[in-house]
């Protein structure tokens, strides 16, 4: 249960709160960066293999366990600081995956000592070709703030009602997008994934992120009704202006 002095807020007050300070706030916003670093850097230079048992061998890229992560952070900001605020988190982790990115270029591109055998192997684990990390910032970009505004608009919608709704379906809605968006733009034409396999590995990594989503939904539960309490807030996107590209209230 929520207190029942909880600020309730999306009207005539949205400068008043997005000036607030909160207490968990930049908590939420590094993890939510941290685990979206992580995604792009860690998770695309392997290729994972489990037996599951009565369907046999399943494969994914190790990535695919970072970034649904990310879309659970990104329901909780919404849910609980409302859309301006996910906004500015998005554009915070669309910078630091740009600067990474870059960064890892760089030393990648940067000349090994003689007596330094392990270039070939540091390439292979972070010198990602620039057309799958621009494939990867698009996707993130449009799916994150997908998943941000179907989330607000069925909030307010719902009354507030079936948190699980909307962080299912929204991350449905988010999801879909990055995984038609992504493979397409990194991979057809390229020989890496033929062109005709495409559509499987799409669904698969869609079907995958979701399901991560739906097990964590007990987890969102939880870190939603303990911020809301702590901060005193549960926001509503009643006249917010949804413009992703704006970055003040």
């Amino acid at each position: 249960m929520i207190r029942s002095n909880r600020l309730l807020v999306g009207r005539d007050d949205l400068m008043a709160t997005t000036s607030r300070s909160y207490r968990y706030y930049d908590l939420v916003m590094a993890a939510f960066v941290t685990v979206l670093v992580c995604s792009n850097l860690i998770g695309p230079a392997k290729i994972a293999q489990v037996d599951v048992p009565g369907i046999g061998s399943y494969v994914f890229g190790a990535g695919v366990l970072f970034f649904p992560i990310s879309y659970i952070f990104g329901d909780i900001l919404t849910e609980v600081y409302g859309y301006a605020r996910a906004r500015r988190v998005i554009w915070t982790g669309f910078a630091a995956l740009f600067f990474a990115s870059i960064m890892a270029s760089v030393v990648v591109a940067l000349p090994p000592a003689p007596f330094w055998e392990h270039q070939a192997a540091y390439e292979v684990a972070f010198g990602n070709a620039w057309r799958i990390v621009a494939a990867s910032m698009v996707a993130y970009f449009c799916g994150e703030f997908v998943n941000s505004f179907v989330l607000a608009k069925m909030k307010v919608a719902q009354r507030g009602k079936h948190l699980w709704k909307r962080t299912i379906g929204s991350t449905i809605a988010g999801e879909a997008v990055d995984s038609a968006l992504f493979y397409p733009l990194a991979f057809y034409g390229t020989g890496i994934i033929p062109n005709e396999a495409l559509p499987i590995v799409m669904v698969a990594q869609f079907f995958t992120k979701t399901m991560v989503e739906v097990v964590f939904t007990p987890v969102t539960y939880k870190v939603v009704a303990f911020l809301k309490r702590a901060e005193g807030v549960d926001y509503y996107d009643r006249n917010t202006d949804f413009n992703p590209f704006k970055l003040e209230p």
